[in-house]
């Protein structure tokens, strides 16, 4: 997923490294210096372009856990009231996975195992987090448990894939002071 934003982004600067060379070959009238010192600077605003887009990718993973450690900020959580009365705090996935793109772009994620019940009655799904940084890489897996008869929103694959997802970002840190709040 990171690395298509950022292929995406290196063709752009690519066809404006081709459009300026085009304008500097156009430049004919210009002395043989002039398109030297020209081309000079092309290649040294590309260069810095490209340094730019590729800096703070790769990082080593003490920095990456870090910031996944961080406390998320309140107006990024949102509460599921159950039938039980309780209000629970979560994340959404969606937000999971920005914030795993802004601090750990480099991570994959998979579904290792899709489960249904003996009765048919809920699915449960195993899903793997792999950060890779500079130094290692590290994986967490964790399972979501969903009800086939749940009248909400999404099928159950889908609610207990997006479950996993999010408590396996939480092995890393991503938002397990939602967990620890209530024994305060």
């Amino acid at each position: 997923m990171a690395f298509s934003s950022l292929r995406s982004t290196s063709s752009s600067v690519l066809n404006r490294l081709r459009l300026c060379q085009r304008s500097i070959s156009a430049k004919a009238s210009s002395s043989p210096k002039d398109r030297d010192t020209d081309r000079e600077r092309l290649m040294f605003d590309s260069e810095r372009e490209t340094a730019d887009l590729t800096s703070g990718i790769s990082r080593p993973l003490s920095d990456i856990l870090k910031e996944l450690n961080k406390k998320v900020p309140d107006s990024l959580i949102k509460f599921r009231h159950e039938p039980n009365g309780f209000s629970i705090k979560y994340i959404p996935w969606h937000i999971v996975n920005r914030i795993m793109n802004l601090h750990a772009p480099e991570w994959s994620g998979e579904v290792r195992s899709i489960t249904y019940s003996s009765d048919g009655k809920s699915v449960s799904v195993v899903y793997r987090v792999t950060i890779y940084g500079t130094d290692a890489e590290i994986y967490r897996e964790s399972t979501g448990t969903a009800s086939v008869d749940d009248p909400g929103y999404g099928d159950p694959v889908q609610k207990a894939e997006s479950m996993a997802f999010r408590r396996a970002c939480a092995r890393f840190g991503l938002g397990l002071h939602l967990y620890h709040e209530d024994m305060s």
